[in-house]
């Protein structure tokens, strides 16, 4: 299976009411790990980037990457950029043959957020690509992009006006998620997802994934968030198990790399391999 559009793995799941992990990577093993999870699950997956991620490794870099560990992969994949506020960085990625981006705008007046959306949606088009929007900032500082304080959320009517004029693939709505880790149970407002939904039938962004409980994730998903974004729990997998794994290799004074690799390499592949399942992609590669 190659690699496959974005809005083509989105429209299916929002159809068939089952939600696709879009998980964050940060180097060439988890990125691995993530795929492989998808191939064990035969579930569609898309592989996020962030910014300081592009910026780490490397555009040209990480793209070989992609390609190389994509080249023979058997279920479909996407890869996405995540959070961007930087208009080059959206240009290059697009430009380079990422699948989709988010034009994170949602700093600016609403008026301005579409006004370059529409650009950003325009320049998609020309490769192939699709664009997620948003018009309010999820709570959280995720690889130096937000805010710990969510923004004003905006009417009904503005976020449908906003979907329609900018025809934007994919919509994120804040609605009581956040970004990192979860201080205190969150309260959300899934009502607003079925508002947007029943009004205009596109797919929805679950942000802030990572520490909402099963239930929460059903219901979303239910309701059409058909992608489910999952950062911190990669992250927080990636070096805990680096951390277990370094604190016994110094209790034994054994120090062999290949074997963190191949440990931690695990952990995050069974992580990933949990939320698809969890999310109701496991099985659904076509």
């Amino acid at each position: 299976m190659p690699v496959v559009s974005t809005k083509d793995i989105l429209d299916r799941a929002f159809e068939q009411r089952y939600g696709v992990a879009a998980i964050n990577i940060v180097n060439d093993l988890t990125l691995e790990a993530v795929l492989a999870a998808a191939v064990e699950a035969k579930a569609p997956v898309i592989i996020q980037t962030s910014v300081k991620t592009v910026k780490s490794i490397g555009l040209d870099l990480l793209f070989a990457m992609w390609t190389e560990l994509t080249r023979d992969i058997s279920v479909p994949v996407a890869l996405h950029l995540d959070h961007c506020p930087e208009r080059d960085v959206i240009s290059a990625c697009l430009k380079k043959g990422w699948n989709s981006v988010l034009f994170d705008a949602s700093s600016l007046p609403v008026a301005e957020n579409r006004r370059q959306t529409i650009e950003v949606v325009a320049e998609a088009r020309q490769y192939g690509a699709s664009v997620e929007g948003e018009i309010e900032g999820i709570k959280g500082v995720e690889d130096d992009v937000g805010s710990d304080e969510e923004s004003n959320r905006q009417s009904l009517d503005i976020a449908l006006d906003f979907i329609r004029s900018t025809h934007v693939d994919c919509f994120a709505p804040a609605i009581g998620n956040a970004h990192g880790v979860y201080k205190t149970a969150p309260k959300l407002d899934a009502e607003r997802v079925t508002a947007i939904v029943e009004a205009e039938p596109i797919p929805i962004a679950l942000h802030g994934g990572t520490g909402l409980t099963p239930e929460q994730f059903a219901d979303l998903i239910a309701r059409g968030c058909a992608k489910v974004n999952i950062s911190t729990a990669l992250k927080v997998t990636y070096m805990k198990s680096n951390l277990a794994f370094l604190k016994e290799a110094e209790a034994k004074n054994k120090w062999d790399p290949p074997s963190l690799f191949k440990h931690v390499r695990q952990s995050v592949l069974d992580m990933a391999k949990g939320y698809m399942l969890q999310f109701g992609s496991g099985g659904r590669a076509w």
